[in-house]
C-alpha cells in the first residue's frame, strides 16, 4: 500500500487577511502542508490577461511543486482559476478542464497522476454561489469522473456550499465519501466547511484536517484543507 497527501486550497488570488497580495505566503503555506498533490481555488487573478496570482518563477524557485499545464491562456495557472499543482517528480497522465454549467463562469480542472508508486485521478473546482448551479456543476463533475478508465479519484475545492447535507453535498455523497476536514472558512474565525474533499471506494482515508497556522490565517481568507489517503497497487 502506497500513501498519498493532497490539500484543497483557496487562495483567494494571493490576498491575505491583511488585504495584501503577497504569493510568497501561500507558498510557505504550501510548504507547511507538504502535499503531493494540490487543488487550488483562485489561482489567477480575475481581470485583465488573468495571469496567475503565483508567478512561475517563483513557484519553480520557492517550492516543491508544478503546475499541471493546461495550455488554456498563456499567462493563467488555471481554468477559472482552478489550477493542480504537483510535486516536480511526479508523473502527469492525461489532464483536462472542463466546461461546467454556470450562472457566473465556473470551470473545473482533471489530472491523472503518478507518484512513489501510486496513481490516482484528481478533480479540482470552486462551485457557484448559486445553489441551483452549484448542483448542476456537481453533476457535471459526477458525470466526468465517471467516464473512462477506472482508477482511485479523489474530488476537491471550495463547493461553496453552506449546508451541512443538503444541496450538492447530497448530490456528491450519492458518488463519493467526504473525508471530514473540518471548518476551513473565514481563516480568521472559521464558521463554515466550504472547503471539501471526497474520495472513491479504492481509496481508504487515514488522516485528514484544516492546516490553521499562523501563515495560513494571514495568507488567505480560506485555511486549506488535507487528506492523507492509503492506495493499493
Amino acid at each position: 500500500m502506497k500513501t498519498i497527501r493532497v490539500a484543497s486550497y483557496n487562495i483567494r488570488k494571493a490576498i491575505g487577511t491583511d488585504r495584501r497580495r503577497v504569493p510568497e505566503r501561500v507558498l510557505e503555506v504550501l510548504g507547511e502542508i507538504d502535499a503531493d498533490i494540490v487543488a487550488l481555488q483562485e489561482a489567477d487573478r480575475r481581470f485583465g490577461v488573468r495571469s496567475a496570482a503565483i508567478p512561475p518563477l517563483l513557484l519553480d524557485d520557492l517550492s516543491c511543486y508544478k503546475a499541471v499545464p493546461l495550455n488554456v491562456q498563456t499567462d493563467s495557472m488555471g481554468w477559472h482559476g482552478n489550477a493542480i499543482l504537483v510535486r516536480k517528480q511526479a508523473e502527469i497522465g492525461a489532464h483536462d478542464v472542463l466546461h461546467l454549467p454556470y450562472l457566473e463562469p465556473r470551470g473545473a480542472t482533471m489530472a491523472e497522476v503518478a507518484l512513489n508508486g501510486a496513481r490516482v485521478r484528481v478533480f479540482g473546482m470552486h462551485l457557484d454561489l448559486s445553489g441551483l448551479w452549484r448542483r448542476r456543476q456537481a453533476a457535471a463533475v459526477i458525470h466526468a469522473a465517471a467516464q473512462g478508465q477506472a482508477m482511485p479519484t479523489i474530488l476537491m475545492g471550495d463547493l461553496n456550499e453552506w449546508s451541512a447535507q443538503r444541496g450538492c453535498l447530497a448530490d456528491f455523497a450519492r458518488h463519493y465519501r467526504f473525508a471530514g476536514c473540518g471548518r476551513s472558512f473565514h481563516a480568521r474565525r472559521p464558521v463554515a466547511r466550504l472547503d471539501r474533499i471526497m474520495h472513491c471506494d479504492r481509496l481508504t482515508l487515514t488522516d485528514c484536517g484544516v492546516h490553521s497556522s499562523a501563515a495560513a490565517r494571514k495568507a488567505s481568507d480560506h485555511l486549506p484543507i488535507w487528506a492523507e489517503f492509503s492506495v493499493g497497487r
